[in-house]
């Protein structure tokens, strides 16, 4: 079974710092470009960060740009999202989707999510 598994997420407070893994089961992470989103209720997915397959180019959103860095580790099937500077505008609930090589839509693998809570 192909799987997208989120961790990482919690309660933090403004200023601080998460480290979100996501991690794939039944298939190879290597040969996807992976992105990471969030999602407010009621608002639309918001897309942050994506880090293609094969020479691991990183794209982000300027709202995230300066304070989340994306990386991979492809002997873990492993992708993280690292967050600095967390305000409270960033809780959300966050996802990591899988794509074919670069980082164009759609999306065919998500994961399940990851709560992200930013507040004191």
């Amino acid at each position: 079974q192909l799987q997208l598994v989120e961790s990482g997420g919690g309660l933090v407070q403004p200023g601080g710092s998460l480290r979100l893994s996501c991690a794939a089961s039944g298939f190879n992470l290597d040969k996807y470009a992976i992105g990471w989103f969030r999602q407010v209720p009621g608002k639309e997915r918001e897309g942050l960060s994506c880090i293609t397959s094969t020479n691991g180019i990183a794209y982000f959103s300027n709202r995230v740009k300066g304070r989340f860095t994306i990386s991979r580790d492809n002997a873990k099937n492993t992708v993280y999202l690292e967050m600095i500077s967390l305000k409270p505008e960033d809780t959300a609930v966050y996802y990591c989707a899988a794509t074919d090589g670069m980082c164009v839509p759609p999306y065919d693998y998500w994961g399940q999510g990851t709560q992200v809570t930013v507040s004191s």
